[in-house]
Formats: structure tokens, C-alpha cells, sequence
């Protein structure tokens, strides 16, 4: 059915255990898996005349961002391993990670993006501007939301 599914990580809790889920599901579909991190653009302090010497550069940032990139989806790679599942690894910069995200899928023609969801609802909902309900909003393809609950469901 899936031949490609994209799983997103950004280092969190939340995104290490939908990553596990995810691998799960793609070794179940007998699919590949893409591991993505979004990393957000490099930000000019807007606010000082000068550049602090403590602020990195430009270069050193995205290098920086590289690295954490690697480090997040290596847990994805090495699950996708252990399952003997296919993986490549991505780190993008963007200013949205949500339209990154659906952007990456449909260039790399993944047919699945798995993503993980708080599960929260109401306010709490509104007031995030939840990456995963951009992602459902954007996205032409199917998204599977791994959502954490916090109490279990009877």
C-alpha cells in the first residue's frame, strides 16, 4: 500500500516514540522510510547595532543544525536497521516546518507522512498553531497522526 513514509522528528518525547510507531508501521507496509528534521532558518539579531562576538555565524549554524539534525533522526535510522527497514535521513531549513514537511514529501514522493500529535484539544489546540494540524491542512498526500494520549483509553 506504502512504499515511502516520511516520519518527522524535531528531538522531542513525542516525536522519538511516533518514530518508533512509524518504523513499526513502514516494516508492517514493507515500505522505505524517510527521516526528516526541519530546522529553522538562521535568525540576524534585529534588536543590536552590532553582532554580538558570541553570536554565531550564519555558517556555524547551519552546521550546528546539521549535527542536531543527524543526532534526532539517528534513532530513526538505527530502529529502521534493527527492523531491516530501508531509511535515508534529512535535515531542511525552513521558516515553517509544517509546509517544509509537505514540501519534502511530495519532492521526495513519499506516499505517507507519519507525525506525531499531543493529542491536545480545545484552547490548547488553538493557542499552539499545532505543526501537525499544518501538515493536515497542506498536505496532498495521506498523513497517519500517531496521537500520545495521556491517560489510556478503556
Amino acid at each position: 500500500m506504502y512504499r515511502k513514509i516520511l516520519i518527522t522528528t524535531d528531538g522531542s518525547a513525542v516525536s522519538r516514540m511516533t518514530a518508533c510507531a512509524g518504523v513499526s508501521f513502514a516494516q508492517q507496509m514493507g515500505a522505505e522510510v524517510l527521516a526528516l528534521f526541519v530546522a529553522p532558518e538562521y535568525q540576524y539579531p534585529i534588536y543590536v547595532e552590532i553582532i554580538p562576538p558570541s553570536y554565531p555565524s550564519e555558517s556555524e549554524y547551519r552546521a550546528a543544525m546539521q549535527r542536531a539534525g543527524r543526532e534526532h533522526t539517528q534513532s530513526i535510522v538505527d530502529a529502521c536497521a534493527r527492523k531491516n527497514v530501508p531509511c535515508t535521513s534529512l535535515t531542511e531549513f525552513a521558516e515553517s516546518a509544517a509546509l517544509k514537511i509537505v514540501e519534502v514529501a511530495q519532492q521526495q514522493h513519499c506516499d505517507l507522512i507519519f507525525i506525531g500529535s499531543h493529542g491536545r484539544s480545545g484552547w490548547g489546540q488553538l493557542l499552539l498553531g499545532s505543526v501537525t494540524n499544518k501538515v493536515l491542512s497542506h498536505s496532498r498526500i495521506p498523513v497517519l497522526v500517531h496521537r500520545l494520549l495521556k491517560e489510556p483509553v478503556d
